[in-house]
């Protein structure tokens, strides 16, 4: 017997960030699929998709903002309820992928939970992930199968094109808050043919979100500082950088990062005087309560649409980023 079949796209999500999962829907031209969720008294959580998958390409969207793990738990199930649904192949779309920062042993007997996470969604029958400016490259690695690893950059890089006034972009100098975030500041360096600066810190391996900052290395006296960060945890990072930005002389300081995280008390220190704006994407959900004058929240979801796009027709997402991916 011969049979033709057609390869059908289905695009579910958690519960995490509804907001995102409705916009990269639309944006493909579809709808989510109808999925029951439930958390019983216990904390316990159940999903079921509400209508046959069997044979599908299924594309699962959960963000990791608070809680975290809650919302770790719920996909886990999500990705065992689609496989044992017959989905013929499942893309886990983690906007921000959680524990990316403990990517490696820092001192003895620490955890390398990247890479658990990674064991965790395989092990639960996913057949590739994709996510947006992983905090560091090799956590690509982690995961056996396919990775799609997106930028943000042409998103924030197209608001800054247009928002920045032309006597800005003759003074602009992109500044990259640590030495770890050089090479990707540096990228942003080529693309706004703007100077680079670099600052060095020193962040305590005994304190959790304390961080030093010593020295900047670049001019920045009277320039318009664009500091470019994949994420934005408790804001001291970001505030401390900016401070010594203004002490030496630069005349206004805008953030540029991926990963709103915001976690107590960002919100108050990204409203610090040394910062004058500060650009994140939605890849998290950002309550209103954590919303302040001065902050601007880009959409993410026509990237990721036009990343499951490509991967469902069996196309380039490289090609997304002119090779740069």
């Amino acid at each position: 017997m011969v049979t033709k079949t057609k390869k059908r796209l289905v695009v579910a999500a958690g519960r995490s960030h509804p907001e995102l999962a409705a916009a990269v829907a639309e944006a493909l031209g579809t709808q989510l699929v109808p999925t029951e969720y439930r958390t019983f008294a216990s904390g316990e959580i159940l999903t079921r998709f509400e209508v046959s998958i069997r044979g599908c390409d299924v594309f699962l969207i959960q963000s990791f903002g608070p809680p975290v793990n809650e919302w770790m738990m719920e996909l886990l199930i999500m990705l065992d309820a689609a496989k044992r649904a017959s989905a013929k192949r499942i893309t886990v779309v983690a906007p921000y992928y959680p524990y990316s920062r403990q990517d490696k042993k820092g001192r003895g007997r620490e955890p390398i939970s990247a890479r658990l996470i990674a064991d965790l969604l395989r092990t639960a029958g996913a057949d590739r992930v994709m996510s947006v400016d992983l905090h560091a490259a090799q956590i690509q690695g982690f995961f056996d199968g396919p990775v799609d690893h997106l930028f943000a950059k042409p998103v924030l890089l197209g608001h800054f094109q247009q928002s920045l006034t032309d006597e800005d972009r003759a003074r602009l100098t992109v500044v990259s808050p640590d030495t770890g975030r050089v090479r990707v500041a540096d990228q942003w360096s080529d693309s706004l043919g703007a100077p680079l600066a670099i600052i060095h810190k020193r962040r305590d391996p005994n304190l959790a979100n304390q961080v030093t900052v010593h020295e900047i290395v670049g001019h920045v006296d009277g320039r318009v500082c664009l500091l470019v960060d994949d994420m934005i945890d408790t804001g001291g990072t970001i505030m401390m950088a900016a401070q010594a930005l203004k002490a030496n002389g630069a005349e206004k300081v805008i953030v540029a990062a991926t990963h709103a995280v915001f976690s107590d008390p960002a919100t108050e220190r990204l409203q610090d005087p040394a910062i004058d704006e500060v650009v994140v994407t939605d890849t998290i959900p950002v309550p209103e309560r954590e919303r302040f004058p001065g902050l601007t929240i880009l959409p993410i979801a026509p990237l990721l649409a036009r990343a499951i796009r490509e991967v469902f027709e069996d196309g380039s997402v490289t090609s997304m980023f002119d090779g740069a991916a």
